[in-house]
């Protein structure tokens, strides 16, 4: 009786066993197929359906086109070994390109604005600005964004010996590399203001172009201005406060309508230069 009751026993195990092995057989490779149809949803999927008017857009922004490769732009400074220096890109290209500078990390609104709505952004680091911890830039840059150089303390280049203008501009590259793993090439010299020295440390530092914005009248370029019409090629300079009480994110929102009506949309620089 006993053999009898341990026969019995293995049997029903080896019929648990196979019902068990059956259901995961059948479960497995759906969730599996469920699991990679998602993941090439949300790769190929562009902002969340809705996500656009949550942040003041009537319609989406137009998807930008990615150049096949970078453009040439033929200047002299190039020809010297020198950095360009651009407040835009000559393309034909329906897209200007929104760059930022220190501050816009601050902002987790902004931070989530970039997020959801896929905003190709540039912005550009002050060490001094930033702070001891680099989180915020993390997040910033998790979001989308691609992080450049402003150099360490935000001084004043024009001017200065060689050695402190290298020492300002290869200080923030070093402090991104070591902080991010980031090897910035584009450098936004403090208030728009550089020399030729500028250029010569800039290029020691491994900087292949400077990025001013548009438009700059004067010596010291201004933020984008209400009363200006975004161009093809563009790189505009949103600004917090450019109006009474306004916030990045609205001063964003409010560009990018213009941007919209002008039939243009946004893109990435770093895809250009």
């Amino acid at each position: 009786m006993r053999a009898r009751w341990r026969l019995w026993a293995l049997l029903a195990g080896l019929l648990t066993a196979a019902l068990l092995a059956g259901c995961a057989q059948s479960v497995d490779p759906i969730e599996r197929l469920g699991k990679k149809a998602a993941q090439k949803v949300r790769r190929t999927q562009g902002p969340r359906d809705g996500s656009y008017r949550r942040w003041g857009l009537a319609v989406p922004l137009a998807p930008a086109p990615r150049p096949a490769r970078p453009l040439s732009h033929g200047a002299d400074q190039a020809g010297a070994g020198l950095p360009e220096v651009l407040d835009r890109v000559p393309t034909e290209d329906k897209v200007v390109f929104l760059t930022y500078d220190e501050g816009a990390e601050n902002d987790p609104r902004f931070v989530e604005m970039v997020r959801e709505l896929r905003l190709p952004v540039s912005v550009f680091l002050t060490d001094t600005a930033v702070g001891p911890g680099y989180a915020r830039v993390a997040r910033l840059r998790a979001a989308g964004a691609v992080i450049q150089n402003h150099t360490l303390d935000h001084a004043a280049l024009r001017g200065r010996p060689y050695e402190e203008q290298r020492a300002q501009i290869c200080g923030q590259r070093d402090r991104l590399r070591s902080l991010l793993g980031l090897r910035p090439r584009l450098l936004r010299p403090p208030y728009g203001r550089y020399d030729r020295t500028t250029l010569r440390a800039a290029a020691d530092c491994g900087v292949t172009a400077l990025i001013l914005w548009r438009p700059c009248p004067g010596p010291e370029p201004e933020p984008y201005g209400g009363g200006e019409s975004p161009r093809p090629g563009d790189i505009v300079l949103p600004h917090e406060g450019g109006r009474p009480l306004t916030s990045l994110t609205t001063e964003t929102t409010r560009l990018l309508r213009r941007i919209q009506a002008k039939g243009l949309t946004v893109g990435r620089l770093e895809d250009y230069l």
